[in-house]
């Protein structure tokens, strides 16, 4: 049986139903002002459900998202907030989320390599001296991948890559290219697929497990990523969640990718503090100690 570390799920989403607002481009960065503690409720119910890693709600907090919003000197302390309401978690670790510049699977918005070393660098810096370990997350492309650990050489802390994969074909990018290409971006220690249909992942974590790395994923429960979702400023209006996105169904997926040797397994857009559960429930019926 093998030690398996348990990431939380998704925050944005789980925001999105907690507080029955409209969900707006800014997704989980406005909430924090709005409804303050709101992010660290989340924060302590994915803990108590299982999950040993509270991932930092600084996934869009980036200085394209805050253009044209009036926050735009707020960078700073957005990610301040963000870091305080992690640390009410009792999580046993707090990963530093950096999400895409520009946009989710948008990588053709993704701006000149010195450009993104320093954008991304600036958040290492802001993050990392709090947090056990950075995460850049749903990356779509190489030149990505590059340049977030172009960034990440600015921290000693551990760095993980998430890459957000094709629905048809886990292999390959959301920007086309093979995913082994990407593997090829510096020296990250562990490496992840995210944001990404659970179908999909099989084939993605195949060629992660060529690196010999830590390796795992955690999925989204929408149908598809749709062309109304990759226009500007986006909401999450624009996707559906599958109707079959039970906290059961998504935990067979999981311990399938446990079975193939992913371990680090959690969850992504939609899924919940109910599917976390679910997950920890079965690993330990299986014989697995959950780190």
């Amino acid at each position: 049986m093998a030690e398996i570390t348990l990431l939380d799920g998704g925050m944005g989403q789980e925001l999105v139903h907690r507080a029955g607002d409209k969900p707006t481009p800014l997704w989980s960065t406005q909430i924090m002002i709005d409804r303050p503690g709101l992010v660290a409720e989340v924060h302590r119910d994915f803990t108590q459900a299982g999950a040993t890693v509270a991932t930092v709600n600084s996934y869009a907090i980036h200085h394209d998202r805050l253009e044209g919003t009036g926050m735009e000197d707020s960078f700073s302390d957005l990610h301040a907030m963000a870091l305080e309401e992690a640390r009410t978690s009792g999580a046993a670790r707090m990963a530093a989320s950096i999400g895409p510049l520009g946009a989710t699977y948008r990588a053709d918005l993704h701006p000149d390599s010195d450009t993104a070393e320093a954008l991304f660098g600036e958040i290492v810096d802001l993050l990392a001296p709090h947090c056990d370990l950075v995460l850049f997350e749903s990356i779509a492309s190489v030149a990505q991948a590059r340049d977030a650990m172009r960034a990440a050489k600015r921290t000693d802390k551990p760095v993980w890559l998430a890459f957000t994969v094709g629905d048809a074909d886990g292999s390959v990018l959301r920007s086309g290219e093979p995913l082994a290409e990407a593997l090829k971006s510096g020296h990250p220690d562990a490496v992840l697929i995210n944001c990404s249909t659970p179908e999909a992942i099989p084939a993605g974590l195949a060629v992660l497990a060529d690196t010999g790395l830590p390796y795992g994923a955690y999925a989204n429960g929408f149908e598809t990523i749709t062309e109304g979702f990759l226009q500007d400023k986006p909401t999450v209006d624009a996707l559906r969640v599958r109707k079959d996105f039970t906290p059961e169904n998504y935990a067979d997926h999981v311990m399938a990718w446990v079975d193939a040797g992913a371990t680090i397994v959690g969850g992504c857009c939609e899924v919940s503090p109910g599917h976390i559960a679910e997950i920890a429930r079965r690993l330990r019926a299986a014989g697995h100690t959950i780190v």
